[in-house]
């Protein structure tokens, strides 16, 4: 634990203090880590570069391509015509509401990251037509993004949870869903009031220059473009349940289904509805996605640096230690294993990690104490948001898309998803007094 905290404020004094780039502080903090937590000198390194893979290997592309989309919906005029549409049917008092609804339906069947990097855009595009406050906006669909993550089946945490402690998936999604909307409300909108101040000055990549109401592209063709990901992933998901047996159906539709490929499709379509449908050449459009992945390149190092630091903790084995060292604590076990999933979390930096963690520890307290499981996978997922810092990528992804200082990031990302993790236990808790 002192070799975690010292590593930590390290890396938190390197680049807040020291300013050093983010990247080089992961590598630098990482190869220290490691040494001083056992890992043979000659695997450090072997232990920096998978977890730069294993991170990368499942971010690259749905971050590139979803850069791209998010480019274009920009420079297309399509968020612009988004934003008109939505403030135009709730009014620009209550859009902030409107984007958290959109966020959680959107947030439901995607990934997180597939979700960020989607929903960026529209927040922007609302941000700079209508002179808001950028946190103030965003944060709240962030939230909304986030709780599902954490809470609802399918997403990949949640779900494996319900395997692991024979919970029902209907059942723990149905739970969730009561315990999701209140912390999103409470984290989102109700905590974002207090940070209409903080100055932000969003990624310049999804800025685009406002255009006249006539070379938009229409409501449909932008709406339809930009939620195609949503649209794509809800339809393979459902296909399984449609009652087909050919297994090459269900292969192709898995094909297809997979994130990757969605966002592929997603940009081919959008490269004809908003770019050559509107007028513009190949040419100008790969220029436009050059620029993208340009923009979003120092995100992807310093995503691929907190990998490096997740691997190099989880190598040592250092995880397992706490979550076993905290199992002789006498607490009750739905608290138990927030408890674990929240330690694990701040420590390693990883959601899914902590939580399958903990997972493991808890798994024969549910048996043996008679726990609902349902409400067990809940509270692990509550705990395994627990305060995002410096060792998890959502909390990069967040500091420069919105352009924010690290105590600002800390002021607002962090103090929300604490406040998600802390709301849903008290919901875990409460459900079990009627449940």
């Amino acid at each position: 634990m002192l070799v975690i905290l010292f590593c930590i404020v390290l890396l938190i004094l390197l680049v807040s203090w020291a300013k050093l780039n983010p990247f080089l502080a992961f590598l630098l903090v990482s190869i220290t880590a490691g040494l001083m937590l056992g890992i043979p000198v000659n695997k450090v390194t072997a232990s920096v570069q998978k977890g730069i893979g294993d991170i990368l290997g499942g971010l690259l592309i749905i971050i590139c391509l979803g850069a791209m989309l998010g480019k274009l919906v920009a420079t297309s005029g399509a968020a612009q015509k988004i934003a008109e549409v939505l403030v135009n049917a709730v009014g620009q008092k209550y859009i902030q509401w409107a984007l958290v609804a959109a966020g959680f339906i959107i947030g439901i069947p995607l990934f997180y990251g597939i979700g960020f990097v989607l929903m960026v855009p529209l927040i922007f595009s609302v941000v700079y037509k209508y002179k808001l406050p950028a946190v103030f906006i965003g944060l709240p669909m962030i939230a909304s993004l986030s709780v599902t993550h954490g809470f609802l089946p399918p997403h990949p945490s949640p779900s494996a949870l319900v395997v692991l402690f024979n919970a029902n998936m209907a059942t723990t999604f149905i739970y969730g869903l009561a315990i999701a909307i209140p912390a999103i409300i409470l984290a989102g909108p109700i905590f974002a009031r207090s940070l209409r101040n903080i100055p932000s000055e969003p990624l310049a990549t999804f800025r685009a220059e406002e255009m006249p109401a006539d070379k938009l592209p229409s409501g449909f063709i932008s709406f339809f473009t930009a939620l195609l990901p949503v649209l794509l992933l809800m339809l393979t998901a459902s296909f399984p349940y449609l009652g087909v047996k050919n297994q090459s159906a269900l292969k192709i539709m898995a094909f297809l289904g997979d994130p990757s490929i969605v966002m592929l499709i997603a940009l081919i379509v959008a490269t004809y509805t908003l770019g050559i449908k509107q007028g513009r050449n190949m040419a100008q459009l790969g220029i436009n996605y050059v620029d993208a992945v340009k923009d979003i390149s120092l995100i992807l190092l310093i995503i691929s640096g907190s990998g490096a630091f997740k691997e190099v903790l989880t190598a040592s084995g250092v995880d397992k230690e706490i979550a076993n060292s905290l199992k002789a604590f006498n607490m009750p076990p739905l608290v138990l294993g927030w408890v674990i999933a929240a330690i694990i979390r701040i420590s390693l930096g990883s959601a899914t990690v902590a939580g399958l963690t903990a997972a493991g520890i808890v798994a024969s307290l549910v048996v043996t104490e008679h726990v609902n499981p349902n409400l067990m996978v809940l509270s692990i997922g509550a705990g395994s948001l627990a305060f995002s810092h410096v060792n998890d990528s959502g909390f990069w992804l967040f500091k420069e898309y919105f352009n924010l200082s690290i105590k600002d990031t800390f002021r607002s990302w962090s103090m929300m998803e604490s406040l998600v993790s802390v709301i849903g236990l008290a919901g875990v808790l409460l459900l079990n007094l009627f449940v």
